[in-house]
């Protein structure tokens, strides 16, 4: 049973007259193959094409509309390389497959089918887990203060759109998207700059109300939340659909804005369900395990929470297009893709997730690392030094987070945008930089002897396999109370081991369930997208401007007649813009590329926000400022900092304070590095949804 949302809008011009009929063109390349540049425009589409709003759009025609819009540009140039790289890669798989294809199978077959009996036995039909999404947040609660903006399309964000309401998207508009391609597909479109203030008290409202039904909910982000209510449910003698019926009604009376849920056995089901009537709609799949084979039939692997556009493209490449064509392939998966990949895929055939819902800082840290993205480096001597100076960043993290670890990771990434990595397991757990360095090297090396002329553009290292430098405390010294290590800690060094460059799947011990691996990956994979999307987009606006004003520089006569030569014009450029404003912190930077991208992705680092969560919770939730009447730009404070994925930083320390994402991962599945991305930034960070 589900509860439809209210009837929409009529279509935008770029839907077809009959959105039910319409192909979609996007996910199925035409028969002849006679477009050479198919791959590539289905890339462009970029990586929100799943999003509500878009199920009537012509994605062949947007697609179309992006390739034009953009050709040329640099931010064409980089996705044009990304998907030469995965075409590449998608031809050596299909070459893999050809090769399996010939042999006996039969043992993998087996050892597939053997894997999912165990996961059947292991079902869980007892809980009832609810996926809160809200409808359009940023979007929404712009217009509790701009009514007028209801009825036209607009987005929020103006480099790079973080969300559009429904009227913008049924132009084919989605988050993520850079401006002036979203501007090509709806030139009325409105955007607004973001205001971190307002988002933050309203995500502190809906808060409120999702504690009532479950005091330890886990916020997936600032407009995401899982919730457990079976005890809820048991408590009140309601059923899940009228308790969430009411959850929806409280949220909207409190906050006034809408949110759409899904309710099912557990969380990848909910999450997938809360799609299924947005906006303000809700969808129960029933707990029980025909109702859920049914569902997940013909559910297109893209919607699954987990599984990116690359990985999305590999399996459509394969033959599986549905969670269904899955079993099919089952003998193979493991062979193409990895151990951890297969069982991912086998527990999605199935409906099978994960229970557990629980605070974002209970999580145990499970590694410490750190990365930095920097220009093309092609130099032994650089490279170590560069080596180096990552070796002695992770120092001061496992210093402040007071972990040494049992593996050491090596990871990088390529000027082609291939990324690597190499592990180790030194004889015992290090932490001091001179140690990582020792461990790293050698790996280091060895690429460099197996990729002539190695060009990299990222670097990091991390530590897993953790254990606590903590003192114990009294209750611990007399064994009352068990010391705060990971379940990694235990594992045994062993000998070292290599990854494998081009499936990093296999990372010796993982989780029994990887889902929340793939969850994460999906989650990277959208936002490295948007933060390289607003870098370049950024780079089309400030290549235009000062085209623009070379033009203007030109065009007046000076004395006697003469024109200002190139030299001039370009000085008048500089000293009309000297600084660049962060799109994340918005404070003014030096207008100097590589100075920028630097503080970007200083900005833009999660894992330091997860070691703060635990910190904001021990001090206790600040209360949010009182929001304006009207939009504002960012704090530009010292003291405060903010990203666009609705994070707070605040009080840098010693080393300041990064916030955002984790800064750039391989797209599709999660790597056996496992790399935390931009570990070395230092501070304190809140979530808004705790």
């Amino acid at each position: 049973m589900s509860h439809e949302p209210p009837a929409g809008p009529d279509p935008a011009q770029t839907s077809p007259s009959d959105p039910s009929q319409a192909p979609d063109e996007s996910a199925h390349p035409p028969d002849d193959q006679r477009d050479l540049h198919y791959s590539l425009k289905h890339h462009l589409l970029g990586p929100s094409l799943q999003k509500s709003g878009q199920d009537g759009v012509d994605q062949k025609k947007v697609a179309e509309i992006i390739y034009n819009a953009s050709k040329g540009s640099k931010y064409f140039n980089n996705e044009e390389s990304k998907d030469k790289v995965l075409t590449e890669k998608i031809a050596r798989t299909l070459e893999r497959k050809r090769q399996l294809e010939r042999l006996d199978l039969s043992h993998d077959r087996r050892r597939a089918d053997d894997y999912i009996a165990e996961l059947e036995l292991s079902r869980d039909l007892s809980q009832t887990i609810v996926h809160i999404d809200c409808d359009a947040f940023y979007a929404a609660v712009e217009e509790l203060d701009r009514p007028e903006l209801k009825d036209v399309p607009f987005s929020v964000g103006k480099g790079v759109l973080t969300t559009c309401n429904y009227h913008a998207r049924k132009f084919g508009c989605r988050s993520g998207m850079a401006g002036f391609i979203a501007m090509k597909l709806c030139p009325q479109l409105i955007c607004l700059p973001m205001n971190f203030d307002k988002y933050g008290k309203k995500a502190n409202e809906v808060r409120e109300v999702l504690a009532v039904y479950d005091p330890r909910f886990e916020s997936a982000s600032i407009d995401e939340a899982y919730l457990n209510i079976t005890k809820y449910c048991e408590e009140h003698g309601m059923t899940p659909e009228d308790a969430v019926q009411q959850m929806r009604r409280e949220v909207h009376e409190k906050t006034k804005i809408t949110v759409s849920a899904g309710i099912a056995a557990n969380a990848k089901l909910a999450k997938i369900a809360s799609n299924k009537n947005k906006p303000n709609g809700q969808f129960l799949i029933p707990s029980d395990r025909a109702s859920i084979m049914a569902f997940m039939k013909d559910m297109p692997v893209r919607k699954v929470n987990g599984v990116g556009r690359v990985f999305e493209r590999e399996l459509q490449s394969i033959g599986v297009e549905t969670c269904g064509d899955i079993y099919e392939h089952r003998a193979i998966l493991p062979r193409l893709f990895g151990d951890k990949a297969s069982n991912f895929l086998l527990q999605t055939y199935l409906g099978i997730g994960r229970t557990k819902v629980a605070p974002a800082e209970e999580s145990e840290r499970k590694s410490v690392g750190t990365e930095s993205t920097f220009k093309d480096m092609k130099s032994k001597d650089e490279l170590h030094e560069k080596l180096r100076k990552t070796a002695d960043e992770l120092q001061g993290d496992l210093e402040r987070t007071q972990f040494k670890g049992r593996t050491l990771v090596l990871k990088v990434k390529l000027h082609t945008y291939e990324v690597l990595s190499r592990q180790t397991s030194p004889p015992f757990a290090v932490w001091k930089a001179d140690d990582l360095y020792k461990y790293s090297l050698p790996m280091l090396v060895k690429l460099e002897k197996e990729i002539p002329n190695m060009t990299l553009r990222l670097m990091g290292l991390r530590v897993t396999h953790l254990v606590s430098m903590k003192k114990p405390g009294i209750d611990e010294f007399f064994g009352l109370a068990k010391r705060t290590t990971t379940p990694e800690s235990t594992a045994p060094a062993g000998p070292s081991r290599d990854t494998r460059p081009t499936v990093p799947e296999d990372d010796g011990e993982w989780e029994v369930w990887p889902e929340a691996e793939f969850e994460e990956a999906a989650r990277q994979e959208r936002e490295d997208e948007f933060a390289e999307t607003l870098r370049l987009s950024q780079q089309q606006e400030r290549d235009e401007q000062e085209h623009s004003q070379a033009m203007e520089a030109s065009s007046p006569t000076l004395k006697h007649g003469r024109q200002p030569n190139a030299a001039a014009v370009e000085k008048v450029a500089q000293e009309q813009e000297q600084f660049w404003d962060c799109p994340i912190c918005a404070r003014p930077q030096p207008a100097n590329d590589r100075a920028l991208n630097e503080h970007i992705d200083f900005c833009l680092s999660r894992d330091a926000i997860r070691e703060t969560v635990r910190e904001a919770n021990a001090e206790g939730t600040p209360q949010p400022q009182e929001a304006s009447a009207s939009p504002q730009p960012a704090s530009t404070t010292p003291t405060e900092a903010k990203d666009v994925f609705g994070v707070m930083a605040a009080g840098a320390g010693a080393g300041g304070v990064g916030i955002g994402s984790n800064g750039k991962r391989k797209r599709g599945r999660p790597r056996a590095d496992g790399l935390g991305q931009g570990q070395s930034q230092r501070g304190n960070k809140k979530a808004f949804f705790g």
